[in-house]
């Protein structure tokens, strides 16, 4: 094949057909590449990186003297373009984010869609990712999980995503920025329920890695306290409890006749609904009827 490769596996070199190799590179700790992905990323004919400066101590540091090129959020459709004509005339391609498995919170997805569309292979090289470290050492159920990346960092729009998965049964897995940690946990106490167990994961693989586990009211009132801490943070919030969430009628009422007064219709619906794991809908329509019945509705 015009422009192919060669790529030692087993002892024995063969050939890299032309195509996308999406490479996971270590998130902190470099030795934690795997021998394929370097064989890949000494292979193929170019790298694209999310900052060829952070991308190159990694080559550097394997030895690995593959030509970089730059593809991020703010250059997808010129780089892309870059990347598929390469493709397209036989050579392999290496994607790589600037730690950790691309696509997942790091720019790739569009590319990849793009790419498959037009019918050129896409390899996935797998390896180190944050996600998947931390449901390793949290300690908590991964039967089934959701992850939900980052949330907004503006408190209006990431309580009401907040709202919207207190009730999904599944372990929830967030990227956040320490700055925003403790208001997160906070946000995250009140919407998603304050009992439920949480492990904040810092700085993993690094020297300083870090795990605290507690349910997320202490953990809220811990980082409230602290001092903002350095380093990626990744936040694992247990499922909901199905017991603790089921409410009678009467305390459903009693909790929204305490919030209608303090705030909205919807918000009160929202804040109860968290709080209790009973559907939005549901807990909206007797908002509703309890504020119809109050005077001077």
């Amino acid at each position: 094949m015009p422009g192919a490769n060669k790529q030692m596996d087993n002892g024995g070199t063969e050939s890299l057909p032309a195509g996308l190799y999406v490479v996971a590179t270590p998130i902190g700790n470099l030795r934690d590449m795997t021998l394929r992905a370097i064989d890949t990323l000494r292979s193929v004919a170019l790298i694209a990186c999310e900052d060829t400066r952070v991308t190159k101590t990694l080559l550097v540091h394997h030895g690995i003297h593959t030509p970089t090129f730059s593809y991020h959020d703010h250059n997808t459709e010129r780089a892309g373009a870059k990347i598929a004509a390469e493709i397209a005339s036989g050579k392999a391609v290496a994607l790589v984010s600037d730690a950790g498995t691309p696509l997942l919170s790091d720019p790739g997805f569009v590319l990849v869609r793009d790419l498959v569309a037009a019918g050129h292979a896409v390899t996935p090289i797998p390896g180190a990712s944050a996600l998947t470290t931390a449901l390793m050492g949290a300690g908590l159920a991964t039967d089934r999980v959701l992850f939900a990346g980052f949330l907004p960092p503006k408190s209006s729009a990431r309580r009401t995503e907040l709202s919207e998965l207190s009730s999904i049964a599944a372990t929830l897995v967030f990227y956040e920025s320490p700055r925003r940690l403790s208001e997160t946990l906070a946000d995250m106490a009140e919407l998603l329920g304050g009992d439920r167990a949480c492990t904040v994961a810092r700085e993993l693989t690094k020297r300083f890695e870090e795990w605290r586990r507690g349910t997320l009211h202490e953990l809220a009132d811990h980082y409230a306290q602290a001092d903002t801490p350095k380093g990626e943070v990744v936040l694992v919030v247990a499922p909901p409890d199905k017991n603790h969430s089921a409410w009678d009628d009467a305390a459903l009422e009693m909790a929204l006749r305490e919030a209608l007064p303090q705030m909205s219709v919807k918000d009160a619906a929202t804040l109860v609904a968290a709080r209790s794991g009973m559907p939005k809908k549901e807990v909206y329509a007797r908002a509703l009827a309890l504020k119809s019945e109050s005077p001077g509705a």
